[in-house]
């Protein structure tokens, strides 16, 4: 997903770096899923930038991933 100027939508980085963190795990999208308490195909809709999380999303997923909602989202911002 992208936007008019060519770059990528917050959504797509967030999904990005989600996928890059779980990966990092070794995990599937199914564990973190599990681990944060969310769908699996929520996960995979998240990962392809197709939906746009909640705080309290952001926070299960940091929680589940081993990596706090503000680095989370500090590393989207500094891909904006």
């Amino acid at each position: 997903m992208g936007t008019r100027d060519g770059k990528q939508s917050p959504e797509a980085l967030f999904g990005r770096e989600v996928a890059r963190l779980r990966k990092r795990l070794g995990i599937s999208q199914e564990e973190l899923a599990f681990r944060a308490e969310v769908h699996r195909t929520y996960i995979s809709q998240l990962e392809r930038g197709l939906k746009s999380p909640t705080l309290t999303v952001i926070l299960k997923l940091s929680r589940a991933i081993n990596a706090s909602a503000g680095k989370l989202v500090a590393a989207v911002e500094r891909q904006l």
